[in-house]
């Protein structure tokens, strides 16, 4: 698949079938967000895999927007070490890291939902406590997966705005 076809057909699915996530495309959604650029190739990302209910659950009590958690059959919350070259940029990392991972559930015909975490403290702190996550560990956000329960409609392409671009 072609990488603009991909980008446009992306779009934000909270809605899951409940059919699982194969240990196969969870495996390619981490490869592909492991290939994303990193400042100083410091990589500072590790990735949680959570398929339990009661965990999810959880998770979804963490945001007023996290209610896609308790319904997706897995959510992987990625979460960046603070022990970095450079901290300042692991948000960067993550944010290039998650937009990988969205992608290639496109191509993988699965449906994602990236839901925020960081810099709220208050979220960061109740997923740091659903998932018992060490304290040099903070999680960046949740992101839903699963196979999608209904028609997908990307809007992605809709978006292009000429009254945004300025030349210098």
């Amino acid at each position: 698949m072609d990488a603009l076809d991909t980008m446009y057909r992306r779009a934000s699915v909270r809605r899951f079938t409940g059919e699982k996530v194969t240990s196969f495309e969870a495996e390619a959604l981490l490869h592909a967000a492991m290939a994303a650029p990193s400042a100083g190739n410091q990589q500072p990302w590790e990735f949680y895999l959570v398929s339990s209910e009661d965990a999810r659950a959880a998770l979804a009590q963490a945001s007023p927007y996290a209610a896609p958690a308790a319904n997706a059959p897995l959510v992987i919350v990625p979460c960046f070490r603070q022990n970095v070259r450079f901290p300042e940029c692991a948000p960067l990392d993550m944010a290039a890291a998650v937009q990988n991972l969205l992608l290639e559930a496109v191509d993988l015909g699965l449906g994602a939902v990236w839901m925020a975490v960081n810099p709220v403290r208050e979220r960061e702190d109740k997923v740091a406590a659903a998932l018992d996550l060490p304290q040099d560990l903070t999680p960046f956000c949740m992101v839903a997966v699963g196979h999608p329960d209904g028609t997908v409609t990307p809007h992605c392409a809709e978006r292009y705005d000429e009254k945004r671009i300025h030349a210098v």
